[in-house]
């Protein structure tokens, strides 16, 4: 075990780059993490890592190594947790990814009860934008929108179809009166939205009308003098007059009742594939990630009778 948790330090450093952040991710301290570090360099003879003043890095061999045991510590990661989960409750620790919006809108309203009523289930959280490689990556499951889903995935959904709105403050619409269709945000000053991992500015995305090309999507690349990565800061400054803003309704559903906000174009956004939970494989499903699932079932659907009463 002694030999597991050093191979596990130096996964965590690697993936860090930091003694710092591995130390509060593994909750050590960074002096014992460095002690660790010297005696496995020590003990297989041969320096893992290359330490500069601002960063950690890899040397040839510490690359090498990682590549060689990445693998097998995952393995090793689960097949203990399998263990641990034997007895009357789950248990264990459950490694998540899901982007940013899915943790404001689903995560954070549903995590205390959830951790109240399965409180030997310690949850491991990664809010990323970007798509990541559960398998590669170590982790139990995701939550993703339909349309980006991995593939050869269980899916469940959550919550049921979602929307996205065009929105703006009425004071804004009062200065410069409300698009018709989407060709006429050219002459809109537009809140750009820059993605989380990629970088790239969001595309505005609706679905034709009528006509044969109905229901179809597509994409409008919009301009505008403000650009942020953050969901919350577009809500203020859309409420504040500075642009119309696109997200999904739920993210501006409370200031649209508080009429701060008003949706516009809503005839060009139609429904679509909400969130799902997804995993790897519907065989073995661990205790700990099976009460995870029919958890969000049953919260699932009752947001969606909430809604539904609204």
């Amino acid at each position: 075990m002694r030999d597991h948790d050093a191979l596990r330090a130096f996964r965590a450093i690697a993936e860090h780059g930091s003694f710092t952040r591995a130390a509060a991710a593994l909750d050590v301290t960074a002096s014992a993490l460095s002690q660790t570090m010297q005696q496995l360099e020590s003990q297989l003879g041969t320096r893992l890592l290359q330490r500069t003043t601002r960063r950690v890095g890899l040397t040839e061999a510490g690359q090498e190594m990682l590549q060689r045991i990445a693998p097998a510590l995952n393995e090793l990661d689960l097949a203990l947790d399998a263990i641990r989960q034997h007895g009357d409750r789950p248990r264990g620790t459950l490694r998540l990814t899901l982007p940013t919006v899915a943790a404001r809108s689903i995560l954070q309203p549903m995590l205390g009860e959830f951790t109240a009523r399965w409180p030997d289930v310690q949850l491991d959280i990664r809010v990323e934008d970007g798509l990541t490689d559960l398998v590669a990556e170590g982790l139990d499951a995701g939550i993703r929108l339909g349309e980006r889903l991995q593939r050869d995935m269980v899916a469940v959904p959550i919550g049921g179809p979602m929307r996205s709105v065009v929105v703006g403050s009425p004071a804004y619409f009062e200065r410069h009166g409300y698009p018709k269709e989407p060709k006429d945000l050219q002459h809109h000053n537009c809140i750009k939205h820059r993605l989380i991992g990629s970088g790239a500015i969001y595309r505005w995305e609706f679905a034709h009308r009528s006509g044969p090309m109905k229901g179809r999507w597509f994409e409008i690349a919009i301009d505008g003098s403000l650009t942020v990565n953050d969901i919350p800061l577009a809500i203020r400054a859309a409420k504040e007059g500075i642009g119309l803003a696109c997200m999904l309704e739920i993210s501006a559903r409370k200031a649209m009742r508080d009429g701060k906000l008003e949706s516009v174009l809503e005839p060009w956004l139609p429904p679509f594939e909400g969130f799902y939970l997804y995993y790897p494989s519907r065989f073995q499903v661990p205790p700990k990630l099976r009460v995870l699932i029919d958890f969000m079932r049953e919260w699932g659907a009752r947001e969606v009778d909430a809604s539904n009463r609204m």
